[in-house]
């Protein structure tokens, strides 16, 4: 299928041939093929955080403050121009927006992964972190309605080891360095479908549940 979305017939074929960066090409599928906005985020090396703060507490994991939002279907062009302001930087994702996370340990969301995928569920994009968390790509609004979510499944009173991010909160995306710990990965990359409109969380919800407890016990 030739996809024009976005720029991205630019970024499939041209890009190379223009000797852009495999940074700003990665940015620009995730703006203009799966519809996410992408803020440069900043980088740790040597211990310190390239956002120049000292007492920096989230060091190689935040957003750059005084960086743009590079919008969603932004095209190669306007991201090798935006990113070129910030070269190096990480790739970060602002959450609430196309999609929520529901974060389980890296252990319980690949048990968890396999079991959804057996069962035929619904999937959206799932990565993990360097520090062993597995985040998995759900429709907006999930963080917020996780708490009622347990509840009506029985789940409320458990005590797991699963969360729901929204909106204000970021993440990092593949392959960018997290904290200066190393990449994160896809344990399951993005596809047209599920990434563009991911997963209701009621869906994968019981199976996390019941993983992250397994896990706990």
């Amino acid at each position: 299928m030739d996809f024009t979305i976005g720029g991205i017939r630019e970024i499939r074929s041209g890009s190379r041939r223009r000797g852009r960066s495999s940074e700003c090409t990665a940015v620009a599928e995730f703006t203009g093929l799966w519809g996410w906005d992408v803020v440069p985020g900043a980088r740790a090396a040597a211990g310190a955080c390239s956002c120049g703060r000292a007492d920096c507490s989230r060091r190689g994991a935040h957003p750059l403050d005084f960086a743009p939002v590079v919008p969603a279907r932004a095209t190669l062009d306007e991201v090798t121009e935006a990113w070129g302001e910030f070269p190096g930087a990480a790739v970060m994702l602002p959450v609430g927006r196309a999609f929520d996370i529901i974060e389980v340990a890296e252990s319980a969301g690949r048990r968890a992964l396999v079991r959804l995928e057996r069962m035929g569920l619904p999937l959206g994009p799932v990565t993990v972190t360097p520090e062993g968390r597995a985040h998995f790509f759900v429709a907006p609004g999930a963080a917020a309605e996780l708490p009622q979510l347990l509840y009506r499944m029985g789940w409320d009173d458990a005590t797991l080891d699963l969360h729901g991010l929204g909106s204000g909160t970021y993440i990092t995306a593949p392959p960018s360095d997290r904290g200066g710990l190393g990449p994160v990965r896809w344990l399951r990359s993005p596809a047209l479908d599920s990434a563009t409109k991911p997963p209701a969380a009621r869906l994968l919800l019981g199976t996390l549940a019941y993983v992250a407890h397994r896990s706990r016990a």
